[in-house]
Protein backbone atom coordinates (compact mmCIF):
# COMPACT_ATOMS: atom_id res chain seq x y z
CA UNK A 1 0.00 0.00 0.00
CA UNK A 2 0.78 3.29 -0.22
CA UNK A 3 0.42 5.79 2.62
CA UNK A 4 -2.82 8.38 2.18
CA UNK A 5 -0.81 11.34 1.90
CA UNK A 6 0.97 9.98 -1.67
CA UNK A 7 -2.19 9.53 -3.43
CA UNK A 8 -0.82 12.57 -5.88
CA UNK A 9 2.22 10.92 -6.35
CA UNK A 10 2.54 8.04 -9.33
CA UNK A 11 2.76 4.92 -7.98
CA UNK A 12 3.69 1.17 -8.96
CA UNK A 13 3.57 -2.65 -6.38
CA UNK A 14 6.80 -4.11 -5.09
CA UNK A 15 8.12 -6.81 -6.86
CA UNK A 16 10.65 -9.51 -5.59
CA UNK A 17 14.28 -8.08 -6.11
CA UNK A 18 13.28 -4.30 -5.98
CA UNK A 19 16.12 -2.19 -5.08
CA UNK A 20 14.35 0.56 -2.79
CA UNK A 21 15.59 4.39 -1.96
CA UNK A 22 14.24 5.60 0.75
CA UNK A 23 12.86 9.29 -0.09
CA UNK A 24 10.95 12.47 0.50
CA UNK A 25 8.68 13.02 -2.36
CA UNK A 26 8.08 16.20 -3.79
CA UNK A 27 5.01 18.09 -3.10
CA UNK A 28 4.59 15.73 -0.75
CA UNK A 29 4.88 15.73 2.82
CA UNK A 30 5.81 11.74 3.21
CA UNK A 31 8.72 9.97 2.78
CA UNK A 32 8.35 5.94 1.48
CA UNK A 33 10.39 3.83 -0.77
CA UNK A 34 11.20 4.45 -4.53
CA UNK A 35 12.72 2.22 -6.89
CA UNK A 36 16.33 3.09 -7.38
CA UNK A 37 16.53 4.74 -10.65
CA UNK A 38 12.78 5.56 -10.48
CA UNK A 39 12.95 8.55 -7.71
CA UNK A 40 9.48 10.19 -8.93
CA UNK A 41 7.30 7.09 -8.54
CA UNK A 42 6.59 5.17 -5.14
CA UNK A 43 6.87 1.58 -4.53
CA UNK A 44 3.89 0.67 -2.59
CA UNK A 45 4.24 -2.77 -0.74
CA UNK A 46 1.80 -5.35 0.56
CA UNK A 47 1.62 -5.95 4.50
CA UNK A 48 3.71 -8.62 5.09
CA UNK A 49 6.25 -7.76 2.68
CA UNK A 50 9.81 -8.45 3.77
CA UNK A 51 12.82 -5.87 3.15
CA UNK A 52 16.40 -5.98 3.95
CA UNK A 53 18.52 -2.72 4.03
CA UNK A 54 22.28 -3.21 3.29
CA UNK A 55 22.82 -1.03 6.59
CA UNK A 56 21.02 -0.95 10.20
CA UNK A 57 18.35 1.26 9.22
CA UNK A 58 18.29 4.86 10.55
CA UNK A 59 15.11 6.56 11.27
CA UNK A 60 14.30 10.55 12.65
CA UNK A 61 14.67 11.16 16.62
CA UNK A 62 11.58 11.75 18.56
CA UNK A 63 9.79 15.01 18.17
CA UNK A 64 11.69 16.41 20.51
CA UNK A 65 14.32 16.09 18.36
CA UNK A 66 13.81 15.44 14.89
CA UNK A 67 17.32 16.41 13.22
CA UNK A 68 19.02 13.07 15.35
CA UNK A 69 18.80 10.40 13.31
CA UNK A 70 18.14 7.23 15.74
CA UNK A 71 19.21 3.60 14.62
CA UNK A 72 17.19 0.98 14.60
CA UNK A 73 20.13 -1.59 15.07
CA UNK A 74 17.97 -3.93 12.43
CA UNK A 75 18.69 -4.62 8.79
CA UNK A 76 15.66 -6.43 7.89
CA UNK A 77 11.90 -5.51 8.60
CA UNK A 78 8.13 -6.29 7.27
CA UNK A 79 6.00 -3.77 6.26
CA UNK A 80 3.00 -3.42 8.27
CA UNK A 81 -0.16 -0.78 8.37
CA UNK A 82 -1.10 0.47 11.64
CA UNK A 83 -3.68 3.48 12.82
CA UNK A 84 -5.70 2.37 10.27
CA UNK A 85 -9.12 3.22 12.19
CA UNK A 86 -7.72 6.55 12.00
CA UNK A 87 -7.98 8.32 8.15
CA UNK A 88 -5.49 11.13 7.96
CA UNK A 89 -2.69 9.80 9.84
CA UNK A 90 0.13 7.55 8.61
CA UNK A 91 -0.37 4.35 8.44
CA UNK A 92 2.60 2.44 6.64
CA UNK A 93 5.30 1.21 8.91
CA UNK A 94 8.01 -1.19 9.45
CA UNK A 95 8.10 -3.59 11.90
CA UNK A 96 11.62 -5.23 12.90
CA UNK A 97 12.31 -8.85 14.83
CA UNK A 98 12.28 -6.76 17.94
CA UNK A 99 8.70 -5.89 17.13
CA UNK A 100 9.21 -2.51 17.20
CA UNK A 101 7.04 -0.69 14.63
CA UNK A 102 8.83 2.58 13.43
CA UNK A 103 6.51 4.68 10.16
CA UNK A 104 8.11 4.78 7.05
CA UNK A 105 7.68 8.77 6.61
CA UNK A 106 9.90 8.71 9.92
CA UNK A 107 12.89 6.87 7.79
CA UNK A 108 15.94 8.61 6.79
CA UNK A 109 15.88 9.12 2.95
CA UNK A 110 18.75 7.82 0.80
CA UNK A 111 19.00 4.40 2.80
CA UNK A 112 18.61 1.47 0.07
CA UNK A 113 16.64 -1.93 0.45
CA UNK A 114 15.69 -4.76 -1.82
CA UNK A 115 12.62 -6.64 -1.42
CA UNK A 116 13.01 -10.20 -0.51
CA UNK A 117 9.33 -11.49 -0.12
CA UNK A 118 6.24 -10.37 -0.72
CA UNK A 119 3.46 -11.96 1.57
CA UNK A 120 1.79 -15.05 0.12
CA UNK A 121 -1.68 -15.10 -1.80
CA UNK A 122 -4.83 -16.24 0.10
CA UNK A 123 -4.79 -20.14 -0.49
CA UNK A 124 -8.95 -21.13 -1.15
CA UNK A 125 -10.21 -24.21 -0.09
CA UNK A 126 -11.64 -26.68 -3.36
CA UNK A 127 -13.65 -29.33 -2.72
CA UNK A 128 -12.21 -32.47 -3.74
CA UNK A 129 -13.02 -33.82 -6.84
CA UNK A 130 -16.36 -36.26 -7.00
CA UNK A 131 -14.71 -39.45 -7.85
CA UNK A 132 -12.70 -39.22 -5.09
CA UNK A 133 -16.08 -38.65 -2.60
CA UNK A 134 -17.89 -41.26 -4.06
CA UNK A 135 -17.92 -44.77 -2.07
CA UNK A 136 -17.05 -42.53 1.21
CA UNK A 137 -19.31 -43.59 4.39
CA UNK A 138 -19.33 -41.10 7.24
CA UNK A 139 -19.57 -43.13 10.60
CA UNK A 140 -21.18 -40.77 13.16
CA UNK A 141 -21.59 -42.65 16.42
Amino acid sequence: MCDYSLHDVASRPAKVGDKLVTTQFANSITRGFAAVGEPNVAVCLLPGTEVAFEKEIECLGSFLNWNRAKRIGDKVARFRQVNKDQPHIHHDALEFPNGECVLLTRLCDGQFATVLQLPAAPRTVESPPEAETQGRVAYIG
